[in-house]
């Protein structure tokens, strides 16, 4: 009765700021239900169902007219059979959705898995043959996503068939990709599943062999969301080693994600190295303020489905990377974060590398900032404010309230990028959509996925 007691008095006082705020909150709301179904959505359905192949048309240009070469990615491809999930969720009565939904799964299920070696295929040709990709045959980041997009249909449909396709995936990982010794999981595989190990000849650049940031987090995001229509034991505990993994030590003490690790979770940084080598390594180490935001949102997602209560480790992490994400990686001028930073020895905040600013970085950004503008209002960062500044440069610099969808990247750092692709195998609406659906529901309903901190320790 004490805990039940505190918690009503936590969401109480949660909940006064917000109800100061309700006539702003319907009111971007309202604005983002419109940009989902008049600027997103529709653009992308019907028009991306591959009815001929099967799955999903991936790659769109500017006017979002389909371009001539269509190869298919699992991530992609799991992205969309997710997005359509929700869509059906959101829209119950739309009929094409549950068709589209259901090319996606078909094409997962008969062109993406791999029925002698099992787990999903990275890459196909538009008719299903099986092609070199740059990330290898197959990858864990890969295997998470088609866990995904099957979890959430399998939420819609009820259809043993998909549970147990995401299922099988999900003992692929545990056989193949898990490392029993230090936990977490081996991103690169090969075609029967064997991890791909560096040596002598591996290229300094190369991350074969490595852990890293992204393929956890998204795993992380996966099991997540298949928990949440399987409560197997295994796969719960394996979802709560990851989070502890992410939360203490992936993520370092400053509060940003270290992208790649040894085996044993020690950093693969090229900081001692030299300006030369630490630009070179770019791609391997450097603070990714974009994955920041959004992990911290996996992370109390995690939490919260993984129904751990008093969590504070997990809340107190996720809020310390959205504050340094902030303070270091944030555009006080018009808003947006910016892609990268670096900590230079001897520096005690990181250098901006690279000021641009990619649209799954501001879609992760938006939604994470309504997440901490609702858990902690009196801040003094002021999170409600930067949430409403953040909306407004996607408005005014992402959205193409033309030809629908977003820029890949900001025009205020990129107007060529007014003239780039709308989709290909790396981009669909999962960021855009996911952000937008979530933040529309939280502001009509603060306690949307019930992420209302239990308050109690260090003031927070």
């Amino acid at each position: 009765m004490k805990f039940l007691s505190l918690v009503v008095i936590v969401i109480t006082c949660l909940v006064q700021p917000i109800l100061g705020q309700k006539s702003e909150r319907i009111k971007l709301a309202d604005e983002m239900a419109y940009s989902i179904n008049n600027e997103l959505i529709n653009h992308w359905y019907p028009k991306a169902y591959d009815t001929q192949y099967g799955g999903y048309i991936s790659s769109f240009d500017a006017a979002f007219n389909p371009t001539e070469d269509q190869d298919k990615m699992i991530v992609s491809q799991a992205r969309h059979l997710w997005t359509l999930s929700k869509m059906i969720e959101r829209s119950p009565d739309t009929k094409h959705y549950y068709e589209g939904a259901k090319l996606g799964f078909t094409f997962l299920r008969d062109m993406f898995w791999d029925k002698e070696n099992g787990g999903f295929h990275t890459l196909l040709s538009r008719e299903g043959k099986v092609k070199s990709s740059g990330i290898g045959p197959k990858t864990a980041y890969g295997n998470a996503f088609g866990i995904y997009g099957l979890a959430a249909y399998y939420k819609v449909t009820s259809n043993p068939e998909v549970l147990e396709l995401a299922k099988k995936a999900f003992y692929w990982l545990e056989e193949h990709s898990y490392d029993p010794q230090f936990g977490g999981y081996f991103q690169s595989l090969a075609l029967d599943g064997t991890v791909l190990k560096r040596d002598s000849y591996t290229a300094s650049t190369a991350t074969i062999g490595y852990k890293d940031q992204n393929s956890s987090i998204h795993l992380l995001e996966a099991f997540t969301e298949l928990y949440g229509v399987w409560k197997d034991p295994l796969l719960k505990q394996r979802t709560k080693e990851l989070l502890a993994i992410i939360r203490d030590k992936i993520v370092q003490k400053e509060g940003y994600l270290q992208l790649f690790l040894f085996p044993d979770w020690k950093p693969v940084s090229f900081r001692d190295k030299g300006r030369d080598v630490i630009e070179k390594h770019h791609s391997i180490d450097h603070v990714s303020y974009g994955h920041d935001v959004e992990t911290a949102y996996l992370m109390m997602e995690a939490s919260h489905v993984l129904g751990l209560e008093e969590d504070y480790e997990t809340w107190e992490i996720g809020k310390k990377m959205v504050d340094h994400s902030l303070r270091y990686g944030w555009d006080n001028e018009v808003g947006g974060f910016y892609d990268g930073g670096y900590y230079f020895p001897g520096e005690s905040k990181p250098e901006v590398m690279k000021d641009t600013k990619n649209w799954w970085a501001q879609a992760e950004g938006l939604n994470s900032l309504l997440i901490m503008a609702d858990l902690y209002p009196d801040d003094s960062l002021n999170y409600f404010e930067k949430f409403q500044i953040q909306w407004g440069y996607i408005q005014r610099y992402l959205i193409d309230h033309e030809n629908g969808e977003w820029f890949p990247g900001g025009l205020d750092k990129q107007p060529d990028l007014k003239n780039a692709r709308k989709g290909q195998i790396w981009k669909t609406a999962y960021h855009n959509f996911r952000a937008l659906n979530n933040c529309e529901q939280k502001l009509r309903d603060p306690s949307h996925l019930a992420l209302t901190i239990k308050k109690g320790r260090n003031g927070h």
